[in-house]
């Protein structure tokens, strides 16, 4: 498949622009947000908080951070790229995608190993442990380890614990963390890998661990102004995003803050 192709294919794939909360006062301005799935409550929460402050809307877009950047990259209207590795922020900004000097490190994160169910007995991970065995004739269930952020760290870390080999002839992939995680959820996979704040708004899974720090890059998330953005309230967003009320709302839902 031709990238040109490729891309066609996960444009065609981007869900439909989300209007936040209800209809602004006459004097409102907008904003059109595209983010890592990942953010989906949190940002929800922070939007709402910013529209009851200003006034103004923002316009949320979420999917894997890698089909934002080439929607971005191919012209999407988006103000406001929040991405979930520094890699797809890197290649947005390697186009002359971003606003020069809006970039910025906003949260950080974890990566965990999720279970079916609320009964799942914790394990340990490390080199030692039996994950083929554990998913006993099932699937692992992780985003596109080429592509979208936490499959990507899920599968550094996999094979900084030299576990990959072994387990990825029983990886599913899908386009979106989020999906990953619904897959997990509904009981298509026994065993998946997301990020902490993920699982947290799932009730039908259970962590069972927490991977080193050290197995995979720092789970950074950036944000930016892209280049091509005309909204006069771009610049205000990105500030509330690092606010007292959002990182108020940014910690409830278990996201690192960075400095």
């Amino acid at each position: 498949m031709s990238l040109s192709l490729a891309r066609r294919m996960l444009l065609a794939s981007l869900p439909a622009l989300a209007l936040v909360a209800t209809p602004a006062r006459a004097t409102a301005e907008g904003v059109v947000v595209f983010a890592a799935a990942s953010l989906t409550n949190a940002l929800n929460a922070v939007a709402e908080a910013w529209q009851a402050e200003t006034g103004h809307v923002a316009t949320l877009s979420y999917a894997g951070s890698s089909t934002l950047a080439w929607q971005i990259q191919e012209g999407a209207p988006a103000d406001i790229f929040i991405s979930a590795s520094v890699d797809w922020m890197d290649a947005v900004e390697a186009t002359g995608g971003l606003r020069d000097g809006t970039r910025r490190d906003l949260l950080g994160n974890t990566l965990v190993l999720i279970a079916h169910g609320r009964d799942a007995a914790p394990v340990r991970i490390d080199a030692s442990l039996d994950l083929v065995g554990m998913l006993d004739g099932g699937r692992l269930s992780m985003a596109l380890v080429e592509a979208v952020p936490a499959g990507v760290y899920g599968r550094a870390a996999l094979g900084a614990l030299g576990l990959w080999d072994d387990v990825a002839p029983h990886v599913v992939q899908s386009y979106s963390v989020r999906s990953a995680l619904a897959f997990v959820a509904m009981g298509e996979a026994p065993l998946g890998i997301v990020y902490a704040t993920d699982a947290a708004v799932e009730d039908n899974v259970t962590v069972i661990g927490t991977f080193p720090a050290g197995s995979h890059p720092p789970i950074i998330l950036p944000g930016a102004i892209t280049a091509q953005s005309t909204s006069p309230v771009a610049g205000a967003f990105l500030d509330y995003l690092g606010s007292a009320p959002a990182r108020a709302i940014w910690a409830a839902h278990g996201f690192a803050l960075r400095d």
